[in-house]
Order: C-alpha cells, then structure tokens, then sequence
C-alpha cells in the first residue's frame, strides 16, 4: 500500500475499534489464539476480556518499526498503568495468558474447549439485569474515567437520573420487594 492507503487504512481500523468500545451496552472479548497488534487493540476496547488458557497477547508493533496506531497506546495504559504499558509496548512483549491475568488485561481464564461457554456464562450474568441500567453504568464509567473525581461523580449522577423514570427501575423494586426475579423489558 502506498502512504495514504496506510493512513486510511489505520483511521478504518482506529475507528471501527472505537466504535466497538462506543456500543452502548457492555462487550466481551474472548481470546483463543493469538491477540497481537490490532487483535488486542480491538480487545482493549471491549468492556470485559477474557481468554483461554493458550492464548498470547501483545503489542508489537515496535518490533515492525511502527506504533500501536488503532488506540493500543492510550487503553493499553488505562488498564495496566503507565509504567507497565510502556515496558510491554516498548519491549513489543508477547503474553501467555496467565501473565495477562496477572496484568488484568484479561479478566478470566478458561481452558480452549471451555472459553466460549465461559463468554457466554459471563453475557447471560450481564444480560439478567436491566438493560437501561446497563447503559447507564457503562456510559458513567466510561465517560467518567477520562476525568476528575469531582467531574467524575457529576457524571455517575447525571447517569444515575437517567435511570429514575424508567418502568425497569419500578419492576426491580417491585421484584425486590416481592423477593422474585426482575422481568426487565428496556423501558
């Protein structure tokens, strides 16, 4: 590709990986196999990340003579810390899965053969509560991490309102109270 068929390329790809982590409700990424470049750029921005036992992560570009160009050296950081996300984007460092856990890139993992079900018991935990609910948190912390507490805080409240008036809100208090599991409808 010449120069500017690379440049469009990288903005493709840099945008549709942030349209990925700007879906509304939360995402799951499931590794199995090898996440490297844009691969874990696009899992860094899902909500959750998990992967199986044998999977290998990493950015690497240095090792190519380029950057993370699709966000991995703005999210790898908000997840690992900066020190830690310099060393492995530095070092282009591939991770087995188990390091991965321990640097909370990855939130579980599974054998390869139980991966999917794992991805799949996590959504069904997610999906039983309410749907509104769910935007909400994730918009407060989303848009609430790239600030500061007090402007933080400000953004869980105005989250938190968006809730008040909904039918979901009414059906899990009267769940709560009636000691049954809510019946939430989006509303």
């Amino acid at each position: 590709m010449n120069d500017d068929k690379v440049k469009e390329t990288v903005k493709l790809i840099g945008d549709t990986i942030t349209a990925v982590e700007n879906l509304p409700v939360p995402v799951i990424a499931a590794i199995n196999g090898s996440a490297f470049g844009g691969g874990l750029e696009l899992a860094l921005a899902c909500d959750i990340r998990i992967a199986s036992e044998t999977a290998k992560v990493g950015l690497t570009e240095t090792s190519l003579g380029i950057i993370p160009g699709a966000g991995g050296t703005q999210r790898l950081p908000r997840i690992v810390g900066m020190p830690t996300a310099k060393e492995l984007i530095y070092t282009a460092r591939r991770l087995d899965a188990k390091t991965a856990y321990a640097l909370k890139i990855i939130s579980h993992v599974y054998s390869p053969q139980h991966l999917l079900e794992g991805a799949k018991k996590l959504a069904k935990e997610i999906a039983v509560n309410a749907p509104l609910a769910l935007r909400a948190a994730k918009a407060a912390i989303n848009q609430g991490a790239e600030t500061d507490l007090k402007t933080g805080l400000q953004i869980e409240k105005d989250c938190y309102q968006t809730t008040l008036k909904t039918l979901d809100r009414l059906e899990g208090l009267s769940a709560f109270k009636e000691k049954r599991k809510p019946v939430y409808r989006g509303q």
